[in-house]
């Protein structure tokens, strides 16, 4: 029987799911780390009978299993050539809380920050925080024992983990938990693979020679956060070993699993001390540094003071703020040109001692004469430093082109007291290969985070990925540091392990391995007979780069292969509702990798780079994962790396449909405004047929639409017949200013009177209104992928647009999708650049020209009326992306009385067509269903809710039975006239 009959078996099998096809293997042949290795298959268990299921057929079949939680490693621990399990999925209980204890049981798939949202309450929470904190999961932290900022107050991960539940090598379930001395021994008489464990770990480390060989070359103990190979270092501490039950502690193999990978057992449930939530009251002290050196100088001094806070940021990281409009306001605290800034904060239960506990450390500094500045922050300005470390970091790393940050040499931890000197000779070797050294991060827990930009397409750079590397690798052994601090070994920090803790001892950690698995099946290449650190990357080396044309122009990122290649894998599409944004909405619903932003980036770069056909878009897999893409543009500005999928999608279905042709429903849809102008001739009988439940269902039921939907009605006049005489009525000479209004094609026949409420607001305002002849936007061909028509349709608009639209006359609009093809799609489509540059610099919502106007005082509170009203606003996907909310938050307030609130919700779910294709229907619906409809369903009937989307609007109504108006029809009724 072939390997893929006996992958169908265990498919069938399995209660979870088992998929072997190229798409899915693509998808999972990367992490965030810089490898990639096409796995045999990827599962998703439900329960542990699948996991023995599963360890079982990777026995027989001599494969491996490569457990994955979130799969935002940096070292390549989620990568490997057997079956990828993903325990994210159905792993994603919280079990258990104990209070009074201080404990929590959870499962492997719990996300650090909804736990912590849970935990809550009961005034407890998880102490270690990972960057990534809003997806990681609980069973990854623990395999790479995960740290974060708080370290220096809390401690690590290994430090919390009381009891795991594991299954074995053999499918054994076995708890792991503290154990006195006698239990132990009583283990290691077992017959048993427990037993054998238990009776190899005790052999290997009871003689005090070898516990002496391994506090000489393991990293120093003070060194908290270390992920050097098995913590062997940590086992020794106990009375087992130490033979003083009064002064060690317990044995718990905890310990060892923790930092571990996923190489020696395949975990089931956790069970995590927890930390009291801490003092609410903060002084952050920002000290400015000439030098890195005072900087590194000035550490040691200010963690004498207890600090739940050190992290650093250096000149690099700062000036990547400099010119980025949003990191403005975060910049404020800023004096001078820093070289360094080091971020120290304190924390009380009261505001006097905080500010007692921070002049105190505000006099250490200044006494230290390291520091040229030190500004104290409280409230908002704590988190608006701490965002500009992480803005900095993301811009920082957005680099078009080839060249990139490589994750090597970025983790490694020295004790305190060495890393001033550390730091220099790190600067001196980082000269000597032309590397532009780039502090930032755990200052105070001795680890300072730098990447090399590589080119990790050319041999060249791959040769010094590893000459950095293995120089740094003996740079940290020199001062007893931790080669990894908190970002684990997998593949790129591995083959070094025997180097950092001397051959004697990686002997005994491939006795553990060899102990705990037997037939290497456990997450084989990682720790111990590690896999070559310059070999199985992501990118094929000296290769010849594809030719792709495409008609969309990617030009800014070098072409739509390097577009996909600025994914880095750091899965922030995976966040979920509660932790607000609207990246990624398909995700939030399915909690499918398959669609995540990084799913469709990595699976098109994965085509591009290795399909044999001519149009290299031509295969089925692409259209699976381009799916439910909803086009939201939010990766565009939520994603560190601004991968622009909606462009990648609407590329995508344009070559497909060279190939495949184009279906008679997605024509009607990309057509609707000509369906419309024809419908509006007789909008009665149109929409007779459109509401009619026999004719509609007949509609529906052949064209593939949703029968739980509403089809849009027609408005009785278009806005182009209303404007006809409406501009007869303009104010003329006298008005303000003139502004010419885009008269999209959902405002024309379905939203006609928004579309009057603006013109009438704007004539009263005092505004003249200008509007000519245009085309229509071409949303719905972009969205369909029909791009030559929707190119022609941008040619046309710049054509109509590029001789009127000035700084003094601006170009404004009211439904978010279509005026924001100006600012955005017009500028990948348009043959005259230039013109397209200059329009979309002048282009604006109708909520944004109008809070500009507001703040030149042309618009004044006293023009509105002072009637109470209370209202709840959702925000378009596009206006999120491309702008942002306030200008509508701003307009909505401009009556005194008016009370406004933003509801917390990412995408609505409709997105155009999207959710009336019946194939979307039930995802389109769980979008709207996790914060929008919840939202308005909980407000009162009083509450007016209000959404400047048109599709945004027909979902409330559809999913709350809810009308929803246009924030200009509110302003356009709060006027005093």
């Amino acid at each position: 029987m072939s390997l893929t009959r006996h992958l169908q078996a265990l498919q069938e099998k399995l209660i979870g799911e088992l998929f072997f096809d190229d798409l899915i293997k693509s998808i999972y042949a990367t992490d965030a780390s810089v490898y990639r290795i096409l796995p045999l298959a990827v599962a998703y268990p439900k329960n542990k009978e699948d996991i023995k299921l599963l360890i079982q057929f990777a026995t027989v079949h001599n494969t491996s299993l490569i457990p994955r939680t979130a799969g935002t490693s940096l070292a390549g621990q989620c990568v490997g050539e057997g079956i990828v399990v993903d325990v994210s999925k159905y792993f994603t209980n919280i079990l258990d809380v104990n209070v009074k204890e201080q404990t929590v049981t959870v499962q492997p798939g719990v996300v650090r920050d909804v736990l912590n949202n849970y935990l809550k309450p009961f005034g407890l929470f998880f102490s270690p925080n990972t960057s990534t904190s809003n997806r990681c999961m609980i069973g990854g932290m623990v395999g790479n024992n995960s740290s974060g900022t708080t370290s220096i107050q809390y401690g690590v991960t290994r430090d919390k983990v009381l009891e795991m539940h594991t299954v074995l090598s053999d499918g054994s379930e076995v708890v792991f938990n503290e154990v006195s001395e006698e239990v132990f021994q009583k283990k290691v008489k077992e017959d048993s693979l427990e037993g054998h464990i238990y009776k190899t770990i005790y052999s290997q480390l009871i003689s005090e020679s070898i516990q002496e060989d391994i506090k000489s070359n393991f990293p120093k103990p003070e060194i908290h956060r270390r992920n050097t190979g098995y913590a062997i270092d940590e086992l020794i501490k106990s009375e087992v070993f130490s033979g003083n039950s009064e002064v060690s502690e317990a044995f718990n193999m905890c310990k060892l699993l923790s930092g571990s990978e996923g190489t020696l057992a395949f975990t089931t449930q956790i069970t995590l001390k927890l930390d009291k939530l801490p003092p609410e009251n903060s002084v952050m002290v920002a000290a400015h540094f000439n030098s890195i050196e005072s900087c590194m100088s000035a550490v040691e001094l200010v963690m004498k003071h207890n600090l739940y806070t050190c992290e650093m940021m250096d000149k690099t990281i700062l000036d990547c703020t400099k010119h980025n409009k949003t990191q403005q306001e975060n910049r404020q605290f800023i004096e001078g040109d820093p070289k360094a800034i080091l971020m120290c904060e304190v924390k009380a239960d009261t505001l006097e001692e905080v500010k007692g506990l921070a002049n105190t450390l505000v006099k250490t500094i200044s006494e230290s004469g390291l520091s040229y500045a030190f500004p104290k922050l409280e409230g908002d300005d704590i988190d608006k430093a701490i965002n500009l470390r992480s803005a900095g970091l993301g811009l920082l790393g957005n680099i078009i082109g080839d060249k990139k940050g490589v994750a090597c040499i970025e983790d490694t931890a020295v004790a305190l007291p060495d890393l001033a000197n550390f730091i220099s000779e790190f600067s001196k070797l980082m000269e000597h290969y032309n590397q532009d050294a780039i502090y930032y991060a755990h200052a105070g827990a001795g680890e300072i985070h730098l990447r090399p930009i590589l080119d990790l397409k050319k041999k060249t750079d791959v040769d010094l990925f590893r000459k950095i590397t293995t120089d740094v690798a003996h740079l940290v052994k020199k001062y007893k540091g931790a080669m990894s601090g908190e970002h684990g070994d997998g593949i790129v920090r591995s083959e070094f392990i025997s180097m950092m803790i001397g051959e004697a001892n990686y002997s005994i950690l491939k006795q553990i391995k060899a102990a705990f698995d037997p037939d290497t099946i456990f997450n084989p290449g990682k720790i111990v007979d590690a896999l070559s650190m310059d070999k199985a990357l992501r990118y094929k080396t000296n290769r010849e780069e594809p030719e792709i044309e495409t008609l969309l122009d990617f030009s800014k990122s070098q072409g739509i292969l390097r577009e996909t290649e600025k994914c880095n894998g750091s899965g922030d599409c995976r966040k979920l509702p509660e932790f607000g944004g609207t990246m990624c909405p398909s995700y939030r619903a399915t909690r499918n990798e398959k669609d995540t932003t990084r799913a469709r980036a990595n699976a098109l770069r994965e085509f591009l780079t290795n399909s044999d056909k001519a149009n290299k878009f031509n295969h089925k897999a692409l259209k699976d994962v381009f799916d439910l893409c909803l086009s939201c543009k939010a990766c565009a500005s939520e994603c560190p790396s601004s991968v622009d999928a909606a462009s990648l999608k609407a590329e995508f279905q344009y070559q497909y449909q060279k190939e495949n042709g184009v279906s008679l429903r997605t024509k009607l849809f990309a057509y609707n405004n000509t369906l419309n102008s024809c419908g509006s001739k007789l909008p009665k009988l149109t929409n007779f047929v459109f509401s009619n439940s026999f004719t509609s269902s007949i509609l529906k039921q052949s064209l593939g639409i949703a029968k739980e939907r509403n089809l849009p009605l027609i408005s009785n006049e278009s806005l182009a017949r209303y404007s006809k005489n409406y501009s007869n009525k303009s104010k003329g000479s006298n008005c303000i200013k003139s502004v010419y209004f885009f008269n999209d094609e959902f405002t024309n026949h379905l939203d006609t009177q928004v579309g009057i409420d603006a013109l009438e607001l704007l004539k009263d305002l005092n505004y003249k209104v200008v509007l000519v002849n245009h085309s229509e936007s071409g949303r719905a061909f972009l969205s369909k992928g029909l791009l030559e028509q929707a190119k022609g349709f941008a040619n046309n608009n710049i054509a109509v647009y590029k001789d009127l639209i000035t700084e003094e006359t601006p170009l404004i609009g009211i439904e978010p999708s279509a005026i924001l093809t100006f600012k955005d799609e017009y500028l990948k489509l348009a043959d005259d650049k230039v013109s397209a540059e200059h329009i979309a610099k002048h282009t604006f919502l109708i909520e944004e020209f109008i809070q500009k106007e507001i703040e030149l005082g042309n618009i004044t509170q006293e023009q509105f009326t002072l009637e109470s009203k209370t209202i709840k606003f959702h925000g378009h996907c596009h206006q999120k992306a491309l702008s942002n909310q306030l200008p509508s938050f701003s307009v909505l307030n401009l009556p005194k009385n008016y009370k406004v609130t933003i509801i917390p919700s990412g995408c609505c779910g409709m997105a155009g067509s999207f959710g009336y294709e019946k194939e979307h229907y039930d995802v389109s619906m769980q979008i709207g269903e996790q914060t929008l409809f919840p939202a308005v369903r909980n407000a009162p009937e009083t509450t007016i809710i209000v959404a400047n989307g048109t599709s945004c609007r027909h979902q409330i109504k559809d999913g709350t039975q809810r009308e929803a108006k246009h924030p200009i029809t509110i302003l356009r009724e709060s006027l005093v006239r």
